[in-house]
């Protein structure tokens, strides 16, 4: 699937619903959707991402699935059968994450316990170490289970898996996903 510049422009601003299981065991929280996620409603569905092929390396999904058109039903009942659930800390589309200002990034850090706390889910994962430094304001976090919680659940920072962020690999992604997974229950073993 393509997209031309003006049809992905034609996004910016939208939202994309969450992906949430009844019964969550595990939420990654993306900083905010792409344009390219706006345009299919697909989290993390921008072709240069590696969230999906770090989920697979992990063992957190069991396959890589196909969403050049969006998930298929298929890959999302994957999701939910799973207890895998996906949402934002911000919810309107921008082409970079860095289009987003510190009152966005706090606003949506306060509206997350909120839904931390109506999910249910016994792991967070943020999904993005500057996102969460400057929406949370704690400036010198490190990647990894956080010492505070979020609306009852463990709090996890996890790196952003995008293009932009090259310096992290899909192995490097799968090790740090593997964190949380862990602790969810969804896994059983680290990876090394």
């Amino acid at each position: 699937m393509g997209f031309t510049r003006a049809e992905l422009e034609s996004y910016r601003g939208a939202g994309v619903d969450d992906l949430m299981p009844e019964h969550p065991k595990l939420v990654f929280v993306g900083i905010n959707p792409g344009l390219w996620t706006a345009a299919t409603g697909t989290h993390f569905a921008h072709p240069g991402n590696r969230f999906y092929p770090a989920l697979a390396a992990a063992g957190i999904i069991p396959r890589l699935p196909d969403f050049s058109d969006g998930l298929t039903d298929v890959d999302r009942r994957m999701f939910l059968d799973s207890g895998i659930g996906i949402s934002n800390l911000v919810r309107r589309a921008t082409a970079r994450a860095d289009e987003l200002d510190r009152d966005e990034l706090r606003t949506g850090a306060a509206r997350l316990a909120d839904d931390a706390e109506r999910w249910g889910a016994p792991v967070v994962a943020i999904v993005g170490l500057t996102a969460y430094r400057q929406g949370f304001d704690r400036p010198k976090a490190r990647a990894g289970l956080q010492s505070e919680s979020i609306g009852g659940a463990q709090l996890w920072v996890v790196p952003n898996p995008s293009g932009l962020n090259a310096h992290a690999s899909v192995a490097d992604l799968a090790r740090a996903y593997a964190g949380p997974a862990h602790a969810a229950g969804i896994i059983t073993s680290d990876l090394a």
